[in-house]
């Protein structure tokens, strides 16, 4: 019997490079700094810096939907343009770790009934430190057959080398084995950092990209004075290493998954002088304000007019600042702001640049031979 995603015949065909060139790495790294220049030229901008990746084995994420053809069985994916269906059985813009497990956990899945059935999608999170986490996707409910075979498979890719966890997902089911998360190790000007980065939540997708966006921002913040606020924070990725710069660090991010990971990593790095707080930059800023409470700042015995503030950091998701959350920010001396879509940061801008001037100008190509660019900016408080 065939299953496969929409019950029709399967046409799929192969791809094996899915646009990773690495032979023509520079030139569209080129591209994209002309492009990027040219979205800021309005500006007063400095030379712009630019950070570049590795040219392949890059994500440290992947997802594939899974194509059921009789007795095969492989990953697949869609052509963005197209939606035609294209088979993968590598990916070479993947981690090695997940091009190394790929075709044994679709071998392994292949022959187990328990395994396979209604299977659709399987997620790949991975670390530099060579950790993975699978996600195995169902259209069924999971029962205690799949929880054996499945510790068979882990242990199987355990065996061969990989510390591989596994997760099952069905609707309203979640089947842990054993642990949901991977612990990253990123370098940073020589210095180790601990992130736990847990499944389904958001963080960077490419480590050594990752790493260079650290050592950038700890440039940018060197010799700094009192505290820094940041927003946006995310699993404290940035908060962690920026803290050597500052007397303290008060840190906001409103996902609760991603704000249990920070108080793990603080933990985990033995960092005493970052305090994360769950709210959101639009509660912060009106906390900040006076213009509402939070239970949440007095269970956490948070005093805002206890912090001296001159420095705020912002990584704000694709829809970038709202405008309160903006005129907030422009009372601070110096603002650093990683952007993840440089159309929202020169909306942000328009607004940023009447008070501050742009001193840093970064490029970090988090997503090579796409059209996604991740940008950096440092403001200064006009004299």
């Amino acid at each position: 019997m065939k299953y496969n995603l929409n019950g029709q015949q399967p046409k799929v065909k192969s791809m094996a490079n899915l646009d990773v060139n690495p032979q023509g790495y520079q030139e569209q790294l080129i591209e994209k700094k002309a492009r990027l220049e040219q979205m800021f030229a309005c500006y007063q901008m400095p030379k712009l810096e630019v950070f570049e990746s590795e040219s392949q084995h890059y994500r440290m994420r992947a997802e594939f939907r899974v194509w059921h053809e009789g007795d095969d069985l492989y990953y697949i994916m869609f052509n963005q343009q197209t939606r035609e269906k294209y088979r993968v059985d590598q990916f070479p813009a993947a981690s090695r770790v997940i091009n190394d497990v790929m075709p044994l956990l679709i071998e392994a899945i292949k022959d187990k009934d328990s395994l396979r059935r209604k299977l659709f999608q399987v997620d790949f999170l991975s670390t530099l430190s060579g950790e993975i986490l699978v996600s195995l996707l169902y259209h069924r409910q999971l029962n205690e057959q799949w929880i054996e075979n499945a510790k068979v498979l882990k242990q199987c890719l355990n065996d061969k080398g990989y510390p591989l966890n596994i997760i099952g997902r069905a609707r309203k089911m979640k089947i842990v084995l054993d642990r949901d998360y991977v612990i990253e190790k990123l370098n940073v000007n020589g210095q180790s950092y601990l992130y736990q980065q847990v499944e389904n939540s958001f963080t960077q997708p490419n480590g050594k990209v990752a790493e260079k966006m650290l050592e950038w921002a700890i440039d940018c913040t060197q010799n700094s004075q009192g505290d820094l606020l940041e927003l946006y924070c995310g699993n404290g990725n940035f908060s962690l290493a920026l803290a050597q710069n500052f007397n303290r660090v008060l840190a906001t991010e409103l996902a609760k998954p991603s704000v249990e990971s920070a108080q793990y990593n603080i933990a985990a790095n033995k960092i005493d002088n970052v305090q994360i707080l769950r709210l959101s930059a639009e509660e912060f800023t009106q906390a900040i304000e006076g213009k509402r409470e939070f239970r949440r700042l007095k269970d956490a015995g948070v005093d805002l007019a206890s912090y001296d503030c001159n420095t705020i950091f912002v990584d704000p998701p694709r829809a970038g600042m709202d405008l309160d959350t903006c005129k907030m920010v422009q009372g601070y001396q110096r603002i650093v702001y990683i952007s993840c879509n440089p159309e929202t940061l020169k909306e942000n801008l328009d607004i940023l640049s009447k008070t501050h001037q742009v001193t840093r100008f970064a490029l970090f190509d988090q997503f090579p031979y796409t059209h996604h660019m991740e940008a950096g900016v440092m403001l200064e408080r006009r004299a």
